[in-house]
């Protein structure tokens, strides 16, 4: 029986060594002879890695000390030169009376393995550079829709929102898309596509194109989804300047028709008036007629100052008198829609350069962006629009406030693109983009407060005196789709 366990020992695919205290090897197997030569009188740290000295940390030595087993992993040297890294195993070998006589150490060749952990690592690195790296946005995402994992762009753009909703991170909404890419990915295992609006974490708008494909775990199943998203602002922007205008000439075509019918309307008043010698019919054409070629001339405008740029024609402008004839031109039409509109204009505004032809289809703009946001609102019994005006040393401030329809933070966030209106149908979409490009030609800004249900509010600032404008396009610009 004990020949045959001396065969077990000299046969173990693996090196086995049996060492006294002084770490001298007593006993070996046929493999470690055939790697690392005679062994005999010579100590483990001399076979293993030609070393002078015990190694600081020495397993052997650990097994001596506390009787237990113990493990590590070390690099040894066979006797062609080659590297080899095995994991360590040591054992006590007690005689009869329990003493620790010896240590068997059992030493595994891990190369192999070694080389596949450091392939798989290089590979990893490799994988996450080029997930990094790639220029566009890549989010991975759960079944919930939580981000999961994203790439160093997305990290610089959006922000590093580990677990939150990617509708949150990319759009600022509160619930998910009405068509979601992602999900569709979960129900059917495809690649889909699509082209989204998003807004950066520092309020810049751009045109993405969207792709999204599956994630499997091990067992077949979707696990995540990842979802590229490519930025195209740059694209839509160089879209041709005549395909923009006929997007604007069909946008606002149903509008001006509109208007032309009321111009009828009122020419027929008038002519009927001066007929029948009714003036009060006559005046009443009369108003009418003056109110839609003064809405014609703020649509011309619009179109204007969107298909080409304009030097504003600087004039010293009366901010009372600029606000009372803007009321007296939107009175008409909150009378319609029979909504109270309140002024407030400070006696001490004062003055201040701009083009007044300019200012007045900016005001215009806002208060019938606010008269619309009324409109539309179902949910109030009562209607208001506040317009104020106040001035300080250096700047002339108008505040218009309704407590219409309000907006959510995606609609706040694209108010002034080009093309958009939370309308529909009903809207170019022109009216606040114009809007803020003047306050900008002017030097000016216009700063936005809305809430869903509750209403919205604009505060215009524009300098006393001029100022160079601001070059740089907007970021509403660029958020057109």
């Amino acid at each position: 029986m004990t020949d045959l366990y001396r065969q077990y020992f000299r046969d173990m695919p693996c090196y086995l060594t049996v060492q006294d205290r002084n770490f001298r090897v007593i006993d070996a197997n046929t493999r470690f002879e055939e790697d690392f030569g005679n062994w005999a009188g010579r100590y483990c740290y001399q076979v293993y890695k030609h070393r002078s000295e015990p190694c600081e940390t020495c397993p052997v030595e650990q097994t001596f000390r506390d009787g237990r087993t113990h493990s590590s992993e070390e690099f040894v040297t066979n006797l062609s030169g080659q590297e080899i890294s095995v994991i360590v195993y040591t054992t006590p070998i007690r005689d009869a009376s329990g003493k620790i006589t010896s240590v068997m150490e059992l030493s595994a060749d891990i190369t192999g393995v070694k080389r596949l952990q450091s392939q798989f690592r290089d590979s990893q690195r490799r994988y996450q550079q080029l997930f990094n790296e790639v220029p566009c946005y890549i989010s991975i995402q759960d079944p919930e829709l939580n981000i999961v994992n994203v790439n160093r762009r997305f990290k610089e753009d959006f922000g590093s929102f580990l677990g939150c909703k990617c509708y949150d991170i990319y759009k600022h909404r509160q619930e998910e898309c009405e068509i979601c890419p992602v999900q569709q990915t979960f129900e059917d295992g495809q690649v889909h596509r699509s082209e989204e609006v998003v807004t950066t974490r520092d309020g810049r708008q751009m045109n993405t194109l969207v792709y999204t494909s599956p994630i499997f775990d091990a067992m077949g199943m979707i696990d995540r989804v990842m979802e590229m998203s490519t930025d195209i602002t740059p694209i839509r922007e160089l879209q041709s300047q005549l395909q923009s205008i006929g997007l604007l000439i069909s946008s606002v075509s149903h509008g001006i028709k509109g208007l032309l019918n009321g111009l009828d309307g009122g020419m027929y008043l008038v002519n009927s008036g001066m007929k029948k010698g009714d003036n009060k019919r006559l005046t009443q054409g009369w108003e009418m007629v003056q109110r839609n070629v003064e809405r014609i001339r703020s649509q011309v405008l619009n179109i204007l100052y969107y298909a080409k740029e304009r030097e504003p024609n600087w004039e010293s402008v009366s901010a009372a008198d600029l606000a009372s004839e803007v009321l007296s031109i939107i009175a008409a039409k909150a009378t319609e829609l029979d909504v109270d509109l309140d002024d407030d204009v400070a006696d001490d505004t004062g003055t201040f350069e701009a083009d007044p032809q300019a200012m007045r289809s900016l005001l215009l703009n806002l208060l019938e962006n606010s008269l619309d946001a009324c409109r539309v609102d179902n949910k109030k019994t009562t209607h208001a629009v506040k317009f104020g005006v106040r001035g300080t040393s250096d700047t002339v401030v108008f505040t218009i406030e309704d407590n219409g329809i309000g907006m959510d933070r995606e609609t706040r966030d694209r108010a002034f693109s080009l093309f958009f209106s939370s309308k529909g149908a009903k809207g170019t979409g022109l009216g606040l983009f114009i809007a803020n490009k003047i306050a900008k030609a002017h030097g000016g800004r216009i700063e936005l407060d809305a809430e869903l249900d509750r209403g919205s509010a604009f505060t215009l600032t524009i300098p006393r005196q001029r100022k160079e404008p601001v070059l740089e396009e907007t970021n509403n610009e660029k958020g057109k789709a």
